[in-house]
């Protein structure tokens, strides 16, 4: 059995969630303060796991609802529901453990545990009492801090509500352990005294022999109590050298027994004993080992390398309590590992070594299932987009859950197709979208680059407002688009603006016409011949009233794609010349003239050129209008994208830094000042 899902009623941030979950490993990202650590210790109330604290007022949600908290106190209540694993016997060690607790005994599909914490019934009409005078939520929370929390009790149950079956002998063979995110290694850790190495050594001693399946378990007994009594054998001459050493002052310390009165009736201290494997544990002590010959203690190790060495040990130690054949009746049915920020400590090539390490484990039966919280781009990258699991909060106590493995249905071949491009697309730097608040989806690398000096020139910062730009590398936005759709249940709720070019085209009205790229004073001046669009019209329209979704691109009547447009609204603008483009001169002599006639003679002879005079002269387009379209166009036609985008960043960027008196306009695309706008509101 596996847990599938967990329901948190008014836990810390949780007012009311359901969270699934799937067998194997279970990453749980996203940005701080979504609950993922409160995740994690919810899972450890409902199954016994104690970190020494006691709940209090802080551990319920703080409710600000004065008649929610004046009509009954407020409670936590957290459930676990466990499944039946795909192709599991009925009649399997877990299955068994649960016998008693099904929700619906005849399917014996799935059972649930229970945790509540709740004021103690003879106390509720006292509370109702008190607090029904209270005007505001703090005055009642004052209440319940001073005169209540401590009537507070905790209460486990299994199966259903109705039932409410008593869980304690089934959680004692569970299996729970938790590693939180502050965690540094003991240096005792390493010395066989410590009781988890000491454990773990105590199952993998005489491991063959224990593990051999050529003899009766009998025959196994019999051959490590022989090699127990041959170590206890071999150990008794070192015993007696050691009494030997002790003679003569042992008869000293006696003689101090003899004149304090410590014998009586013939009674007389004296030392005796053996060593047992057990006892010589404690004089081991774990030391690393280099190549060279080189031998340190593992207290010398760095703090990432030793987490690393102790959870080693802590999954042994889970293997060892599973182990039928060392624990008998006293075995681990179900085990379940926690960890908190398993990043930590660990440089990215570690972290993806360790993410394999665990599931490996999870594999080979080692551990029945994962649950990791991480804010690590590295681990969010290298997982299966099926073992993500993405928390947001939009507001407080709301907490949205993003669940990749349902949003791609397997049965649909664009999901499918859809899924395999972002698996593939994610890496250490695009797999930040799990993390940020709100995301701008852009075409390419010019976007990418100039969108944060563009927040700037609006007094924005897109760092402070942890907005990501994510550079799809082309139109793609549809594969991504499906994980943020809150229209749909379970995906990731954020604010989504995606940047695209309005890029006017046409075709030739003839049987293989295809689309091409065209000016927009070229649109529909030539319906007779041509057939005319623009990009991202169903898009625009689609996303127009969207909940959490927009898109945004260029005037359909003079727009065409950002380098044009920002051209087009900066026409007097010459830090737009920066050094990549390759007509600066002639784009110069342009922008001095105010005349459109005038500034088509500085146009140089070419075809280009040729087509953009005679397009806009019958556009029927104003004067100012054709100025700007002349300079837009000859400005696309002489830039590349990524070296143009990295210096007219680093021009903009140098003038903001400029005094008032000396900073030269720039003028932010006015489709992109509304997009942000949208984003940040």
């Amino acid at each position: 059995m596996y847990i599938k899902e967990i329901k948190i009623s008014n836990f810390r941030n949780f007012k009311d969630a359901s969270v699934p979950f799937h067998e194997g490993v279970n990453v749980i990202i996203g940005h701080n303060n979504t609950g993922k650590s409160n995740l994690l210790r919810a899972i450890g109330l409902v199954l016994g796991y104690s970190d020494g604290r006691r709940l209090g007022t802080s551990d319920l949600f703080y409710e600000t609802d004065v008649a929610t908290l004046q009509q009954r106190s407020p409670r936590i209540q957290i459930i676990l529901v466990l499944h039946r694993s795909d192709g599991e016997e009925l009649d399997s060690a877990e299955m068994g453990l649960f016998s008693g607790m099904m929700t619906d005994p005849v399917l014996s599909e799935e059972t649930q545990l229970r945790y509540e914490f709740k004021l103690d019934d003879t106390q509720e009409d006292n509370y109702k009492t008190d607090v029904a005078r209270a005007t505001t939520a703090k005055d009642i929370w004052k209440i319940i801090n001073h005169d209540y929390i401590r009537f507070y009790r905790s209460y486990r149950s299994g199966g259903s509500q109705m039932a409410g079956v008593s869980v304690n002998d089934a959680l004692g063979q569970i299996d729970f352990q938790f590693l939180d995110a502050i965690r540094d290694v003991s240096h005792d850790l390493y010395a066989g005294y410590n009781p988890l190495l000491r454990d773990v050594l105590n199952f993998f001693i005489d491991y063959s022999v224990k593990n051999d399946t050529t003899k009766t378990e009998d025959e196994i007994k019999e051959q490590l109590k022989a090699l127990r009594d041959d170590f206890v054998q071999q150990s008794r001459p070192l015993m007696q050298t050691l009494q030997d050493r002790l003679q003569d002052g042992k008869n000293v310390f006696l003689k101090y027994a003899l004149d304090t009165g410590a014998t009586f009736n013939g009674a007389v201290p004296n030392f005796d004993g053996e060593v047992t494997e057990n006892e010589m544990f404690a004089v081991l002590r774990m030391i690393i080992k280099y190549t060279v010959g080189i031998e340190v203690p593992a207290t010398y190790n760095g703090l990432g390398y030793n987490n690393l060495i102790y959870m080693s040990l802590l999954l042994a130690k889970m293997q060892a309590d599973s182990s039928v054949t060392y624990m008998k009746r006293n075995a681990k049915v179900l085990s379940f590992l926690a960890v908190e920020e398993c990043e930590a400590h660990l440089h990215p090539a570690m972290q993806y070594k360790f993410l394999q390490f665990l599931q490996d484990n999870n594999a080979n039966g080692h551990v029945r299932q994962i649950f990791m919280t991480s804010h690590s781009t590295q681990i969010a990258s290298a997982v299966k987009l099926d073992d993500l699991i993405c928390l947001t909060s939009p507001v407080l106590g709301q907490i949205n859950v993003g669940y990749p493995r349902v949003i791609y249905r397997e049965d649909n071949v664009e999901d499918v197709i859809s899924k395999q491009y972002v698996q593939r697309f994610l890496d250490a730097t695009k797999a930040d979208m799990f993390f940020a608040n709100r995301l701008i989806f852009v075409e390419g690398v010019a976007e990418e680059l100039l969108l944060p000096v563009f927040a700037r020139y609006m007094n924005k910062n897109l760092t402070d407002e942890h907005v990501l730009v994510v550079n799809m590398g082309g139109r793609y936005f549809n594969h991504f688009l499906k994980l943020f759709d809150t229209n749909n249940p379970y995906t990731i709720n954020k604010k989504i603006v995606c940047l695209t070019d309005i890029d006017p085209c046409r075709k030739k009205k003839e049987p293989d016409g295809e689309y091409e790229v065209c000016y927009p004073y070229e649109y529909n001046i030539d319906t007779e011949n041509y057939d005319y669009k623009h990009h991202a019209d169903a898009e625009v329209d689609q996303y127009a009233d969207h909940p959490n979704i927009r898109f945004y691109r260029q005037d359909v009547k003079y727009g065409k794609t950002l380098e044009y447009d920002i051209m087009r609204e900066n026409p007097d603008c010459e830090l737009l010349l920066t050094n990549s483009v390759s007509n600066k001169k002639e784009i110069k002599a342009m922008m001095a003239e105010q005349d459109v006639n005038e500034m088509i003679s500085k146009m140089r002879s070419s075809e280009a050129n040729t087509r953009i005079k005679a397009s806009i002269g019958v556009s029927g387009w104003s004067d100012e209008e054709k100025r700007k379209a002349l300079l837009a166009s000859r400005y696309l036609n002489s830039v590349s994208k990524g070296s143009n985008a990295l210096e007219l960043n680093v021009a903009l960027m140098a003038n903001l830094e400029e005094s008032a008196a000396d900073r030269k306009e720039f003028n932010v695309p006015k489709y992109i000042v509304d997009a942000l706008t949208w984003l940040l509101s």
